[in-house]
């Protein structure tokens, strides 16, 4: 009976979980950057997004709190907001209110997207938001101009994005056209009849208003040219099909009169069709059709990849007014990939070398083959594909899967990069020298620099001189000692050992690996705190591009899952200044309290807890937050008592965060700022300043589109905490 009651448990457990639970994308604000009028992945999207599996039915505080948790490298206020992705990029929508409300309640949905940021700006850019103003990916159509400012014969279409709240007439300046005449199409077909003119007094009037959307076209004529290819009898057009031609130039090098001719088509036309009609006319000899092939030339003069001869020009997505060029060489059949490579990872569009493998190929196969058509040797290399901003994404790691397993698809490109990878189940991990606070040979113990006056710490600091406090992680020094690989299975004390026999560490008297700690970084400062000698590697989740900066300490540390370490300095009496840091060890099994870690703080220095104040510092604001007990910031009418947690707002603590402490025995006001402090407040004031001026100066002057859309956003104003109790009369 037992064994059913708990199997019967074990089922409505599953069962539970099946019901409720659904999957959350999270989108982390600082990987992201915003250009063309959305938001992108910095580096890939996989590192970019998280997947977080939670119950719907929790509110959107412990939403929330959980986030907080899992990305300890957070800092500042942290929005919450709804996105989706769009042909332009991320789009953020709106942003989730209502700490108190189930995730169904505030409408939620399994799979959803959620933008994690501060709420104003990302890389320094304010992001507009809401879906007045999402962007428009729009196909926009033009005449060629020659080089003497005339117009070509030839069609140029290129894609372009537009806030849907912009003025249509912003078209032309995105385009440096001064004037002319603007005709739309609201479907996504070319060939559909159903271009219309719009009128110059409608050119004020918004993309979203003209009724345009996702995939539409827009044609810019020129109103004077009555010559014009895309106006027949001084009448506009009303259909896309009457250009019906394909440009094929003649890249074969082999002698003809002709270096490029027209052929008429439609878009049920085969490719190899074209193909024949083109070495006619080109007047090539007719044994080319066999061992020749079409590839579209972009608007940069790029081969791309060949065009299968059994397509149509549907099948193979070229439009009509294409260039296309007659090249030497096989297209790549069904079961090959066209790939380009290049050596290195800083390599310029259009230098890339070309193969035709077979998709079935490994990746160790395909490296071989890259390497002997590049002239190069040696197991010294690995293949990286390049990802979509044109830089080495993620290492093909495993070389003996094929590159159809891997979805690589032709028209890809793979890098050859220098450095073996390491085996399947290792890491191949940077390691820094981590000092906070100048050269290693300097630091002196704690005790030493403050001669007995306060408790003695636990790391090695620099001589400095008293002032203001110290952001540990802003001002740090990273030294590059160099990479060890090493297993996934391995521990943390394991990487500290093997990381202790680079070369370059010999300079450093570390007696053994329990006085090293461990920090990983991100954008060159320490990040996450790396804890418990004898955790495995795979289990800190570290990823492929994780780094690692090891902090000396003067005695040995193994701090547990519940300790949190936090940099804190004694106010000195009477002055704006404050002593050199102390590392104190909070365990916060008991909770995340401020009275908790008043505590810890006053016993740390030997003084009574009601006769000190601490207060958190927040260098990127210049600013102090002082963290008082809970119960001193409740209101009469609040019943409920919120849960005191200084993980969430406003204190948002974590390891390495700097804590400020005043003896109220010698000093009794509640300034915890310093010089320091005013003088970078003074120049972020500054900053904000000139770059409103400069914003303002460049909206007057260009009106590009995407000030336009900059204008549009209304500004945030500073976000304040509010609290609101309304009363059930139920």
């Amino acid at each position: 009976m037992d064994a059913a009651n708990i199997e019967l448990q074990i089922k409505r457990a599953e069962c539970d979980s099946t019901n409720n639970n659904f999957e959350l994308h999270l989108h982390l604000g600082p990987h992201y950057h915003f250009f063309s009028g959305a938001l992108h992945p910095v580096v890939s999207q996989t590192e970019s997004m998280w997947d977080l599996t939670f119950d719907k039915r929790k509110t959107l505080g412990d939403l929330r709190q959980t986030i907080f948790q899992l990305l300890e490298f957070w800092e500042g206020d942290m929005v919450l907001s709804v996105a989706k992705f769009v042909p332009a990029g991320l789009h953020v929508y709106q942003t989730l209110d209502g700490d108190h409300l189930t995730l169904c309640e505030v409408e939620i949905t399994d799979g959803e997207d959620i933008f994690v940021w501060n709420g104003v700006e990302v890389g320094g850019i304010q992001i507009p938001t809401g879906s007045d103003c999402e962007p428009l990916l729009l196909n926009v159509l033009h005449l060629a101009t020659s080089n003497e400012g005339k117009e070509c014969q030839q069609l140029i279409e290129s894609p372009h994005v537009f806030p849907s709240n912009a003025e249509i007439g912003s078209v032309f300046t995105a385009l440096a056209i001064p004037d002319g005449v603007i005709l739309v199409n609201k479907t996504e077909s070319l060939s559909e009849e159903n271009w219309t003119t719009i009128p110059k007094e409608d050119l004020k009037k918004t993309f979203g208003e003209q009724g345009l959307r996702n995939g539409s076209s827009i044609l810019i004529q020129d109103s004077n040219d009555g010559n014009s290819l895309l106006t027949k009898q001084g009448k506009w057009i009303t259909s896309m099909n009457e250009i019906d031609w394909l440009q094929v130039k003649n890249l074969c090098q082999l002698g003809s009169e002709e270096e490029q001719v027209k052929i008429s088509a439609t878009l049920n036309t085969v490719v190899f069709d074209i193909q024949i009609k083109a070495i006619k006319e080109l007047k090539l000899m007719k044994e080319l059709a066999e061992n020749s092939c079409l590839r579209p030339i972009d608007r940069n003069g790029k081969l791309l990849c060949p065009v299968p001869d059994h397509y149509t020009l549907k099948e193979a997505e070229l439009k009509m007014g294409s260039s296309l060029g007659l090249c030497p060489g096989k297209a790549p059949t069904s079961s090959q990939l066209f790939l380009f490579f290049a050596l290195g990872s800083d390599i310029q569009p259009g230098t890339e070398m070309e193969i035709i493998v077979e998709e079935t190929i490994s990746v160790r196969d395909c490296l071989k083959m890259m390497l002997e058509k590049s002239g190069l040797s040696g197991d010294t290399w690995h293949l990286r594909k390049m990802d979509w901003c044109y830089e080495a994404g993620e290492p093909l790691c495993e070389e003996d899967a094929t590159l159809k397993e891997l979805m690589i698809c032709s028209g890809d490109t793979l890098l050859l990069i220098e450095g073996k990878l390491p085996p399947l189940g290792f890491l191949k991990v940077p390691i820094w020298w981590y000092q906070p606070r100048g050269p290693f040979h300097h630091w002196k113990s704690h005790q030493e620099q403050t001669n007995g006056i306060f408790p003695q710490g636990g790391v090695w600091r620099a001589d400095s001189t008293q002032g203001a406090p110290s952001d540990t992680h802003a001002e740090v020094s990273l030294h590059y000692l160099g990479d060890i690989e090493i297993s996934e299975d391995a521990t943390l004390g394991e990487l500290k050992s093997q990381a202790m026999t680079l070369p370059s560490f010999s300079e450093f008297s570390i007696p053994s690996p329990a006085f090293l700690r461990a920090w990983t970084v991100e954008s060159k400062r320490p990040s996450r705190l790396l804890r418990v000698h004898q955790q495995q590697l795979k289990e800190y989740k570290l990823g492929k591009r994780t780094e690692i900066c090891l902090e000396p300490l003067q005695k040995e540390e193994n701090l547990g899952p519940q300790d949190v370490l936090l940099r804190t300095q004694m106010r000195l009496p009477g002055k704006r200044a404050y002593a050199l840091p102390s590392d104190l060890v909070w365990d916060t099994a008991q909770g995340w309290t401020a009275g908790s870690l008043r505590q810890r703080v006053a016993d740390f220095y030997s003084l009574p807890v009601e006769k000190i104040e601490i207060a958190k510092y927040f260098p990127e604001k210049f600013a102090w937050l002082p963290v008082s007990s809970w119960i001193q910031q409740i209101t009469k009418r609040k019943k409920k008592k919120k849960q005191d947690n200084l993980q969430g707002a406003p204190y948002y603590l974590k390891d390495g965060d700097t804590i400020g402490i005043k003896n109220l025995l010698v000093e009794d006001d509640g300034d915890f700022s310093t010089v320091r402090d005013d003088i970078g407040k003074e120049k972020q004031k500054e900053f904000a300043l000139g770059r409103k001026k400069s914003q303002e100066a460049l909206r007057v002057q260009s009106r590009d589109v995407f000030s336009d859309a900059e204008v549009l956003a209304r500004p945030h104003g500073p976000e304040a905490s509010l609290s609101i109790h309304v009363r059930s009369f139920r």
